[in-house]
Parts: structure tokens; C-alpha cells; sequence
């Protein structure tokens, strides 16, 4: 059923350094127009970097990858797009609907194409008061399962991140830190929490993910890369933002998949567009990092 961007099956059959992208950040992360172009700048950054970007989403029940700048253009503004995770996309297909894939439906989409690295900004994790709710994000089973690797900047800031690296580490997940220890905490780089290894260079991290796929070892790896510091939010604005978003959301009974977009976009509310910007330079750094450390595992195949 994929439906593959000619440039992209190129690429994928001659072992180029192909990324993949959500669409999720498109038409649900953030408002038209600013949506359709980061986009399009994080392509062209991976671009600058010597990869080729693949952005995924479902258009009339087909898994599109490497979407059009004008399917780009068309998800960023129209209406009513769903946000599809594994549990959704039989409905998906079956009904030919529009929808926007996130984490886990990237992972899945990109598997089945053969590309090997995904770029995203903040993977889902375990939600704050999960013990009592057990609102746990699908992307940490398809990373335990899915054979792709994610670069982000750490689990989204409105998570619970101890608990996240509990549920990583119990799926045997590796969690990798670029240049880091620390796990990032989304909007700034620091958490106080550690991760299991820090990468020093894309050659490191390209060597890793030979080793777990020449050896067989099924799943992802995780690699976080902090926001550059000067981009990074100040601790205390950003965590008064969540605190007041999450009471927000309990207020009005958001549950479930609504949950991220309603926090992320209250967010960027309370923060007067501060938070919006953050999170466009951190997926930008996302992409040049991932776009490296592709071309190099390229080289090693």
C-alpha cells in the first residue's frame, strides 16, 4: 500500500541517506502557516546536510512517503486531519481518511519502506499520574519493537521522564545522550537524569546502530540531542507553563490522544510563543544531527 516518493525509492534502493518525518507536527503541533513552514525548513535543512527527507502522513488511506510540497501545504491547513497511532491505521486505511502520523506510526511506516532513521522533536512517554490513569504514549512499545532509530530532544517536557526511562529501560530500549549524559527535557537541556550512554560523534552512533541490527537485536534506539542552549527555555517559565496547562487540561476532561496537542498548544499560550519557538530550533537541530549520523551509517553498510 506505500506509496513512495520516486526520489525517495531512489535513494532507499541505493542505499542514500534517507530520513524520515512525522506529520503530526504539521497539522496538529502547530498553527497554518507557521506549520507548513518548518516543514519544509527542517527538509531542506536535512537537505544542507547531504540527506534526503521523507516526510510521512495518510492521504485518502494510503501511507505517503516523501510527501509533495503541496501535500505539506494541503495537511497544514486542512481541517479535520486525524492523529493516527498503530491502533488506528486499519480504520485509516479501510476508510481511505486523511491523517497525520505520529511516533509510533512513523516508526511503523518507515520500517516498511527500509528506512533506518527518523527524525522527530519529542518522542510520547508516560503521562504524569500514569500510576492512576495508565496514560502511557504507543511510542515506547513500537520503540521496544520497530526497527527504526529516533533522534529527538528527549520525551515531551509535559511527561513524566523518570518514569518514561523506567518504561524504556524495562523494553530494552537503549537511550543514547548526543554529546550529553543528561537526558534533555525538551525545551531545555537538562533534566538532572541520565542516560544510559553518551555518543560522541555520528560515526559513534552509526556503529552502534550496525552492531544492533548486524547482531539482530529487534528495536529502536533512541538518540536525544539537546536544544542548543541558546534557543533552550528558562526552567522555571517552562515548567509554571506545564503545571498550569496539565491543571488546565484536568479541568476540561481532555483524556487520551487530545491530550499532547491540547498541552503543547496551551503551552505555547501561557509562553507567549516562546515555547513555539523552541520547539521549531530543536527539531531543526534534530534534523542536521540525524542527517549526520545517516550518512555515516550509510558509509558502514
Amino acid at each position: 500500500m506505500l506509496k513512495i516518493n520516486p526520489e525517495v525509492a531512489k535513494a532507499i534502493k541505493e542505499g542514500k541517506p534517507v530520513v524520515a518525518l512525522e506529520s503530526t507536527i504539521i497539522s496538529h503541533g502547530m498553527p497554518y502557516p507557521k506549520n507548513v513552514q518548518t516543514a519544509l525548513l527542517v527538509e531542506q535543512t536535512i537537505r544542507n546536510h547531504g540527506g534526503i527527507p521523507a516526510t510521512i502522513g495518510i492521504i485518502d488511506g494510503d501511507p505517503i512517503v516523501g510527501m509533495t510540497p503541496e501535500e505539506i501545504e494541503e495537511f497544514g491547513k486542512r481541517q479535520g486531519i486525524l492523529k493516527a497511532s498503530r491502533r488506528d491505521l486499519p480504520v485509516v486505511y479501510a476508510k481511505k481518511y486523511w491523517a497525520a502520523t505520529t511516533v509510533a506510526t512513523t516508526m511503523i511506516i518507515a520500517a516498511q519502506a527500509g528506512i533506518e532513521l527518523f527524525v522527530t522533536g519529542g518522542i510520547g512517554g508516560v503521562h504524569r499520574g500514569a500510576t492512576e490513569t495508565m496514560d502511557i504514549s504507543a511510542d515506547l512499545q513500537e520503540l521496544a519493537k520497530t526497527n527504526v532509530t529516533v533522534v529527538c530532544a528527549g520525551a515531551k517536557a509535559i511527561l513524566d521522564l523518570p518514569l518514561t526511562l523506567e518504561y524504556l529501560e524495562t523494553q530494552g530500549v537503549p537511550v543514547l545522550g548526543f554529546k550529553t549524559k543528561e537526558l534533555p527535557a525538551f525545551y531545555t537541556a537538562h533534566s538532572g537524569l541520565s542516560v544510559d550512554y553518551q555518543i560522541d560523534s555520528y560515526e559513534e552512533a552509526a556503529r552502534i546502530m550496525k552492531e544492533k541490527r548486524l547482531n539482530k537485536l529487534e528495536g529502536g534506539i533512541l538518540i536525544t540531542n539537546p536544544i542548543p542552549e541558546q534557543y533552550a527555555m528558562d526552567a522555571k517559565v517552562i515548567n509554571a507553563a506545564i503545571d498550569k496547562a496539565l491543571k488546565e487540561a484536568e479541568k476540561q476532561g481532555i483524556k487520551g490522544k487530545e491530550v499532547t496537542p491540547f498541552l503543547l498548544k496551551t503551552i505555547v499560550e501561557l509562553t507567549g510563543g516562546d515555547s513555539l519557538e523552541s520547539n521549531i530550533q530543536l527539531v531543526l537541530n534534530n534534523a542536521a544531527v540525524g542527517a549526520e549520523i545517516i550518512k555515516e551509517y550509510c558509509k558502514l553498510k
